[in-house]
């Protein structure tokens, strides 16, 4: 007797029998994950205790109170309601603890903990694991083979070359106000810090700010940031696979071939110039060596200190990290300084009396500014170009007012709240240079613009000197006043952007 194909014991039988047992195992794969997920929610709840915050959604966590326009200037509202710290629940059972205390800051930053697996992971596809990245002992073998690209000898021979690529940005801008007074100035700043590190870290040859495919790179790294912090945001986002497939995830791709093709450009071309007769000789013969002398130096002579992806990931990030957190910095302080006419005036008056005309500015010159810098700190204090820091806690750790955290918390640092807390400054939204006078008292870790501890700055006298000589120069030339009808709105990216940019009036001094 045959066996009909409907039968159960026929093969569409076997088939719906498998499935029965695939769905079951799926049902139960969800539960036990849901009850993974419930018992991690339950277990930080306890955890954090002691650091209350705002009522939050079990799924949707804090996301009802955050406007992506307004995310900083709500966290504020938090800082003064919540003394030292508090957790912001993202979704589920992710969350940042956010501290924005001095007094917590040294504590964490004292500490050797590693950089958070989120959010920097999403930062590996477009920049490596350079210094950026890099934890425990390859991240201390990696800060010590750079430092000396950092040292006080070279670091005098850059003003210079800063100086050059401060008056080409100038320049231009002098040609651009004969048509229009208004001038964005991230753009333009992001691409003279850009041709700036390129000649002094990477020995380029050229003017970046006069070659149109530059443009492309920088255009990358402003759709990086965007992208980047809209994926943390985006709790679909978190998988590699699914966020390869959405429009942002392919963009986000393109965009990081873009970087890397820059990048790419620039060791191919300086591996050029090495394999000329007498130049690797020449370079050893140095005193000191530039940033990527160093790395292609360590990797030919010995070809087991640091590979071609160590060697790309270390350019990737020097590359990011040493032009837009710069150009960042740059363009808030000139911001501040155009919002306060004053104080823009007197840092004129200063720099005309050491500089003259400005035909030529030397390192000296950099520590006889004492009003500029004391201007420019307290820009940074308001706008710093670093908002967030993250790390993990790798063991329990203790407050000084006796509050404590368990292992494997991720805690961020939040500068900006930081910076903006008025039990740490008083009425610190109102721009005061004196908060920097010589001689003022101050918490050691009230001011991070370049963060603290052995994880800090590593190019931080780099980028305050490129800060001092950009100002200089601009004020001898320009007068800064606002752009009333389109006033910049900070947001927290990796670096401290504007939303709508950041505009301003220039009026060519005679």
């Amino acid at each position: 007797m045959s066996v009909s194909v409907l039968s159960p014991t026929g093969p569409l039988g076997s088939v719906s029998g498998l499935l029965q047992v695939v769905t079951l195992l799926s049902l139960v794969l969800l539960l036990l994950k849901a009850a993974q997920l419930y018992l991690r929610r339950q277990w930080l709840l306890k955890a954090l205790k002691d650091f209350p915050s705002p009522p939050s959604h079990w799924l949707f966590g804090h996301k009802h109170e955050f406007q992506k326009d307004q995310e900083l200037q709500h966290f504020l509202k938090w800082v003064e309601k919540f003394p030292c710290a508090c957790p912001r629940w993202l979704w589920g059972s992710n969350f940042a603890f956010q501290v924005y205390d001095p007094d917590y800051a040294k504590v964490i930053l004292g500490r050797p903990d590693p950089k958070s697996h989120e959010p920097y992971r999403f930062l590996v596809p477009w920049i490596g694991y350079g210094l950026l990245l890099l934890n425990g002992q390859t991240w201390f073998q990696h800060r010590q083979m750079l430092t000396p690209a950092f040292h006080y000898d070279i670091l005098k021979t850059y003003v210079r070359i800063m100086a050059d690529s401060v008056q080409i940005m100038l320049d231009k801008w002098e040609k651009l106000i004969t048509q229009d007074p208004y001038v964005e100035f991230f753009e333009h700043v992001s691409l003279m810090t850009l041709d700036t590190i390129m000649k002094c870290a990477f020995s380029y040859q050229g003017s970046i700010q006069l070659d149109r495919n530059s443009h492309s790179y920088i255009q990358a790294v402003g759709n990086l940031n965007k992208l980047i912090c809209s994926r943390l945001r985006n709790a679909f986002y978190q998988s590699d696979f699914i966020y390869r497939l959405t429009p942002d995830g392919r963009l986000s791709h393109y965009a990081c071939q873009v970087a890397h093709q820059h990048t790419e450009q620039v060791i191919k071309l300086r591996k050029a110039d090495l394999q000329k007769e007498g130049e690797m000789e020449k370079i050893r013969r140095k005193r000191h060596l530039d940033f990527l002398d160093i790395l292609l130096c360590a990797k030919m002579e010995n070809g087991h200190s640091l590979s071609d992806q160590n060697l790309k990931a270390e350019v990737d990030t020097f590359m990011f990290e040493g032009h837009d957190t710069t150009a960042s910095g740059i363009s808030w302080i000139l911001y501040a300084l155009a919002m306060h006419p004053k104080h823009q005036q007197a840092c004129r008056e200063e720099i005309q009396s050491l500089l003259g005309d400005g035909a030529f500015i030397t390192w000296d010159h950099l520590n006889r500014m004492p009003y500029t810098t004391m201007c420019i700190k307290e820009a940074l204090r308001i706008y710093p170009p670093v908002p967030n820091i993250s790390r993990v806690l790798s063991k329990p750790i203790t407050f000084p007012d006796g509050r404590s955290l368990p292992k494997g918390i991720r805690v961020t640092l939040n500068i900006y709240s930081l910076h903006h807390n008025p039990k740490v400054w008083s009425n610190p939204e109102v721009f005061d240079p004196s908060r920097f006078a010589p001689g003022s008292a101050q918490h050691s870790h009230a001011f991070l613009p370049f963060s603290a501890g052995s994880r800090n700055c590593i190019g931080k006298q780099f980028a305050m000197n490129e800060l001092k000589v950009a100002v200089a120069l601009t004020l001898l030339r320009f007068e800064l006043s606002l752009d009333p009808t389109r006033l910049p709105i900070p947001v927290a990216e990796i670096v401290l952007k504007s939303m709508n940019g950041i505009h301003l009036h220039l009026k060519k001094l005679l």
